[in-house]
């Protein structure tokens, strides 16, 4: 069976390897086109999920942090009994979850919704991406759920060392970072309104790093405070996700020793430190593109008014043209008025034009005759 009747038979689901044949050999194009510019979904885990539940057994998940009910639908597809914990769900997400009697709606806030369900064998957490929300959800499940294994999402960046607050955010301000609406880059160190912003969903504390400032920096402290008897690996992929079980769980050392190709891989690393590069930059040069169309935009606007006023001043300037002219036939007018008759005596006329005549002509006879003297 070739790699892509495999991936045929197993449901083309997200990550499965297709390589295209001689006779279809845009097979992979076409796996490439259909995905997101950006990988995000705790869906592209299902494989490292089905590890999890082949080495454990998982009769009750608790998910914090529900997309679309997709990633839901997959615990429960394995055997599970779901719990979706959810503070503000959406009339479509609860048609999902209403339609699927294996999945159970939690309206609340996590940590204090945790309280008021069964205790799992699986929590995922994938809700808010800070410090203060993490440590207190890891608390908890430390002491209510010591035998359960927990997922984390969002280990590595952009939330590993950075508080991300989701809006609005139920997080006392004591417990937050000055925060910012633009975002993270991997280009440089700072925030830039060109890197990973939230657009209204999300505000990011301006600095990273320090304490209590990131999830990854929420669980290393979690870890820290356990007495040493818990365990963590990260696979470095789709912003990291992150394992974190207590020595000695039913299932906790078969489950590391399986994922550890992928938590110990730095061709993965690589690969995933390269995608967020990329990203970014599509990102940066989405915001310079824009810039340059908002920036046209107003340059259009621009030569609109000033062709307006140009307009404007035409017409006025053809107005006093025509004033102009309009006055100078009027002046005309007036000088014709004021001018004295002419002379019209026929005689008088004659009698200038022959004294003249005579005058001429006696000039003409006598050229050279001097004055008389004095």
């Amino acid at each position: 069976m070739t790699p892509d009747e495999l991936a045929r038979e197993s449901g083309d689901r997200p990550g499965r390897q297709v390589t295209g044949s001689r006779e279809d050999p845009h097979a992979q194009t076409r796996a490439a086109r259909e995905q997101p510019l950006l990988l995000h979904s705790m869906s592209m885990f299902r494989e490292l999920f089905e590890t999890i539940f082949a080495h454990r057994e998982i009769a009750t998940v608790v998910e914090v942090g529900v997309e679309s009910g997709q990633v839901s639908s997959l615990y429960a597809d394995l055997g599970a009994t779901v719990h979706c914990v959810e503070p503000a769900p959406g009339d479509e997400l609860r048609a999902v979850l209403t339609e699927d009697p294996r999945l159970n709606l939690a309206e609340g806030l996590s940590p204090v919704a945790l309280g008021d369900l069964p205790v799992a064998d699986l929590y995922v957490l994938d809700g808010d991406h800070n410090y203060a929300v993490v440590r207190e959800e890891l608390a908890w499940l430390m002491k209510n759920a010591p035998e359960a294994v927990i997922v984390l999402h969002d280990v590595l960046w952009p939330c590993g060392r950075r508080d991300f607050y989701y809006q609005p955010s139920p997080v006392p301000a004591e417990d937050t970072h000055p925060a910012t609406k633009d975002g993270p880059t991997v280009w440089h160190d700072d925030i830039t309104p060109a890197g990973f912003v939230g657009d209204g969903a999300y505000t990011v504390a301006q600095h990273a790093g320090g304490p209590r400032n990131g999830v990854l920096t929420a669980v290393e402290d979690a870890l820290d405070g356990s007495g040493g008897g818990w365990r963590l690996a990260i696979v470095p992929a789709v912003f990291g996700f992150g394992v974190l079980v207590r020595k000695g769980a039913p299932g906790a050392a078969e489950i590391f020793e399986a994922l550890r190709p992928l938590t110990s891989s730095p061709l993965l690393a690589a690969m995933e430190n390269n995608r967020i590069a990329l990203y970014t930059r599509v990102l940066q040069l989405q915001y310079e593109a824009k810039a340059r169309t908002d920036d046209a935009d107003r340059l259009a606007e621009t030569v609109t008014a000033q062709q307006r006023e140009i307009a404007g001043l035409r017409s006025e300037l053809d107005r006093a043209r025509a004033e102009n002219a309009t006055g100078r036939q009027e002046l005309q007018r007036l000088r014709e008025a004021s001018a004295p008759p002419a002379v019209q005596d026929p005689e008088l006329g004659e009698a200038v034009s022959h004294l003249g005549r005579a005058l001429s002509a006696r000039i003409r006879k006598n050229p050279g005759r001097s004055r008389p003297a004095r």
